[in-house]
């Protein structure tokens, strides 16, 4: 009799399309009868290697689907290189995938600034450039960017959530905001006024910034303590969001701080910042937290560390990145299952187009997956969660983005 958990294992199967095909199909550029060949970036090394992890946890998550005999009887290869979040090495290494190396597409390079560099010539190539590792809300220009679709809940869409939440419920707020200092943090800010309305001006006493190669950014908090405000908005990435939590806990500062879910990690940013100094916090999720106890016996979760056990075994299972880096593999999975023998790079786009309510098995209960030629956006649901000092506690409902 087959247990709960290899069954969870099958339907994985499944949803992958294990399936094998008949020899023959339709091909471009990176497809065979037996291959699939994809690249992306990721920062393996440089100010935000830490995010790398990503990119080991795809090469995982396709190892299983072609351990298990690839989707459709095609294995997958995935060329992954290092751009240390250096826009130029970005272009570089996307040129030699394009040109050289003629891949099927790129799917799940990091980076909003980095992916910013390559959008004009990935779509000037017709390239699928898709279930990119970024949220920004310019992914969604399918009109400018057909080639192109994001996979997070838009930066903008959460911060807009944060400032809704400030303005509705808060009274006599005085708003810091420290973020960085690219596309990546100015998404979040304009999302973050856009959610405060009318009043953004007036709440909002301070705002600086901080560059990615900074070392520390200890005199930013020194300063934004001293404009008096009582709540903190960090649209930040991992290092410095740890600083920030760090600094603020060292200086006695306790605002009410608003963190980018993209930052907020338990094992990677909060604990290294001082999980005392963490209490309080508020962000949002759409994974579910490997160390959330509700999710004990979740089978997802189950799936999920023993995943990690056997292709893994170096991830650390309570980083929320390997999770969205598993979650990304497994959505370009269902999409070649739907693209079956018909492997262009028009097909492929157009079944990235084509997802309904797909379901993912470390996606919080209630967010689907959809996308459509006119929606490249497939997550726009999140949730609000709040750090009680062990684990971040969800409450109220599922939100829709705006």
């Amino acid at each position: 009799m087959v247990g709960r958990m290899e069954g969870l294992i099958l339907s994985l199967a499944l949803l992958a399309g294990t399936v094998t095909a008949s020899a023959g199909g339709k091909y471009g550029p990176g497809a065979t009868d037996t291959e699939i060949l994809i690249g992306q970036t990721n920062p393996y090394s440089g100010p935000l290697s830490s995010y790398g992890t990503q990119g080991r946890a795809q090469t995982a998550y396709y190892a299983m689907i072609n351990e298990q005999g690839g989707v459709n009887g095609r294995k997958i290869r995935l060329i992954s290189l290092d751009d240390s979040y250096s826009p130029p090495k970005t272009v570089e290494h996307h040129r030699r995938l394009v040109e050289s190396d003629e891949v099927l597409g790129v799917v799940g390079t990091m980076g909003t600034p980095t992916n910013s560099a390559i959008v004009k010539y990935m779509n000037a190539k017709s390239v699928p450039h898709i279930f990119l590792a970024s949220g920004a809300s310019k992914w969604g220009d399918f009109k400018s960017s057909p080639w192109t679709m994001g996979w997070y809940p838009t930066y903008r869409s959460e911060g807009n959530i944060y400032g809704a939440y400030i303005r509705d419920n808060m009274k006599d707020a005085k708003i810091a905001i420290l973020s960085q200092n690219d596309d990546y943090g100015k998404d979040f800010v304009a999302g973050f006024k856009a959610g405060l309305g009318e009043a953004a001006d007036k709440l909002i006493v301070k705002e600086l910034t901080y560059e990615v190669s900074e070392p520390t950014i200890d005199s930013q908090i020194v300063t934004l303590k001293a404009s008096g405000a009582n709540v903190l908005f960090s649209a930040s990435t991992a290092k410095a969001a740890a600083q920030t939590i760090k600094k603020a806990g060292e200086l006695d500062w306790h605002p009410t701080h608003f963190l980018v879910q993209n930052a907020n990690s338990i094992s990677t940013v909060l604990a290294p910042a001082g999980l005392n100094h963490a209490v309080g916090l508020i962000s949002t999720a759409y994974i579910k937290d490997p160390v959330d106890p509700q999710f004990a016996d979740d089978e997802g979760m189950k799936w999920y560390l023993a995943f990690m056990k056997k292709y893994y075994p170096d991830g650390d299972v309570k980083d929320p990145q390997n999770q969205i880096g598993v979650s990304i593999a497994a959505t370009f999975v269902q999409v070649l299952k739907q693209c079956g023998n018909d492997l262009t790079r028009e097909n492929v786009m157009k079944q990235a187009n084509s997802i309904r309510d797909l379901e993912l098995p470390l996606l919080l209960p209630g967010i689907k997956l959809n996308t459509g030629v006119e929606d490249h956006y497939p997550i726009e649901q999140f949730q609000l969660v709040k750090f009680d000092g062990k684990t971040w506690a969800r409450f109220g409902d599922v939100l829709k983005s705006n």
